[in-house]
């Protein structure tokens, strides 16, 4: 039972934490607006920061967590833009790959 009430209270510090920076990022973006869900991200970023301790996130300085967290947003955003090619995109796209 405590194990749970501790993972919550983890879980309730990590999403003060990450929630206001993800906000953040997306006012100042908006690919982010355009590609991505906010609270979905915010979500997910809990969840893969919920791996670390609560130790470790602490000596996470702010500055660095804002770097990783938009490091992540970004890759999430342009992950899926390949997707978003038309057929003819897509063999300009491949020809200029096999260019370099």
């Amino acid at each position: 039972m405590q194990e749970v009430v501790q993972e919550s209270s983890h879980n309730h510090e990590l999403i003060n934490r990450i929630s206001p920076i993800v906000e953040n990022l997306f006012k100042g973006n908006s690919l982010y607006e355009v590609k991505l869900n906010q609270l979905e991200m915010s979500q997910m970023l809990v969840e893969l920061f919920g791996q670390f301790s609560r130790e470790k996130m602490r000596e996470i300085k702010d500055d660095d967590l804002i770097d990783r967290i938009d490091s992540i947003l970004i890759l999430e955003a342009v992950s899926g833009t390949l997707n978003d090619l038309t057929p003819e995109q897509i063999k300009m796209y491949d020809e200029a790959v096999k260019r370099k």
